[in-house]
């Protein structure tokens, strides 16, 4: 039973009847908001929560629909909606997992609005790293949904400024790093000093615009200028990769770049493993998975220092963070890690410290505390 000081009294799973209706995406594609629906869901079950998942990335039915541009929508929104209206009846409580633009007026507010016309309240759990031009722009829209919400959750000060700034409270639980899967051991093949002149460079995003992948190509372009054998394993898939797959090709690279698709749970943390140096170029983000799990995997970084990413890392202990779209000065940063076995070394120490911030130990109990608030179930002995 996990326990967590809290108002002075200590917050439990298991006090009551905590009957949980999880509304969000699965994998795939394994983008950040989707691995952290699935581990919850998991992990809330080991705690004795009764989860029921409300899927908000359903597969079409028929699957035929799904190639009906413009109307395709309506063909997951009309089940999608019929399941919140079950959920909200047999469950208490609400968790929304939410982000921005269509994600937000398709998936979220209409559980946000089914969950209040039934009585049932709801905490939001937004996340996402364009969240300050969404808002910008649709604020009006949003906010009257908000004000149903009986708490709303962010996993990072980043977006607690976000919200502050528009006078909205906000509690902070950070995302879960999974410790038994992404980690360091001693069967691992990589060494303390990497891989010498053959150093294996990874980027694990979507192959979309927002994460620019592109850049991280050109800076390993000149990285090989210094390290001719070293590769570049691309893990991901999208709209953007035709695109990128021509770019290696005009920079002459394409014999040492490999494009991956989408990979499992297992493959993604054995490429972690084999990796000597992850690349992250995104130009908006929040609290990237990707950082957490090459960091508990003992994988140094280089990452943009948008949106939310210089909340969670500090430039120079945890990764060396470059501006975005600059890839001379990715290139460069990544140099010296490659460069410097002692730097590469205080990276990943400092890294591995950092992600055990994240383990669902210290995390839950922020959850427990969260939902036993909404319920009114937050102190006192189990039941």
């Amino acid at each position: 039973m996990v326990e967590q000081e809290h108002r002075g009294q200590p917050c439990r799973f298991g006090t009551g009847d905590w009957n949980i209706a999880l509304v969000g995406p699965l994998p795939p594609p394994s983008g950040g908001m989707a691995t952290q629906t699935d581990q919850l869901r998991r992990l809330l079950g080991q705690e004795g929560v009764t989860v029921e998942l409300v899927q908000s990335n359903a597969p079409y039915r028929p699957a035929w629909a799904g190639r009906l541009k413009g109307v395709r929508a309506l063909f997951r929104l009309i089940p999608y909606c019929l399941q919140l209206w079950r959920a909200a009846g047999r469950n208490r409580l609400f968790h929304v997992m939410a982000n921005s633009g269509w994600s937000w007026h398709l998936f979220a507010a209409p559980a946000i609005w089914i969950a209040w016309l039934r009585g049932v309240p709801v905490i939001v759990n937004y996340r996402g790293g364009e969240a300050e031009e969404f808002f910008r722009r649709a604020m009006h829209w949003v906010r009257p949904s908000l004000r149903r919400c009986a708490r709303i959750v962010v996993p990072s000060g980043f977006l607690e400024q976000v919200f502050i700034s528009r006078s909205i409270e906000v509690t902070v639980v950070p995302n879960i790093i999974d410790l038994s899967r992404f980690s360091i051991s001693p069967e691992d093949s990589r060494n303390a000093d990497g891989r010498g002149d053959a150093p294996r460079i990874i980027v694990t995003r979507n192959l979309e615009a927002l994460y620019d992948v592109a850049t991280a190509i050109e800076a390993f372009a000149s990285i090989r200028s210094r390290y001719p054998d070293a590769t570049m394993h691309i893990a991901g898939e999208g709209e953007e990769r035709q695109r990128l797959e021509q770019h290696c090709r005009r920079l002459g690279i394409s014999d040492a770049v490999h494009f991956t698709g989408r990979l499992s749970h297992e493959q993604i943390a054995a490429l972690y493993r084999e990796a000597d140096l992850m690349l992250n170029p995104s130009l908006a983000d929040n609290m990237p998975n990707s950082l957490l799990e090459a960091m508990a995997s003992g994988v140094p970084v280089v990452t943009t220092d948008v949106g939310g990413i210089p909340y969670l890392v500090e430039d120079g202990v945890h990764a060396l963070l470059v501006p975005p779209a600059e890839p001379g000065k990715m290139a460069a940063a990544s140099l010296a890690i490659l460069d410097d076995a002692a730097l590469r070394h205080r990276l990943v120490q400092a890294g591995r410290e950092l992600v055990e911030q994240f383990t669902w130990n210290r995390i839950a109990q922020r959850w427990a505390c969260v939902y036993g608030d909404v319920l009114g179930e937050t102190s006192g002995e189990a039941a």
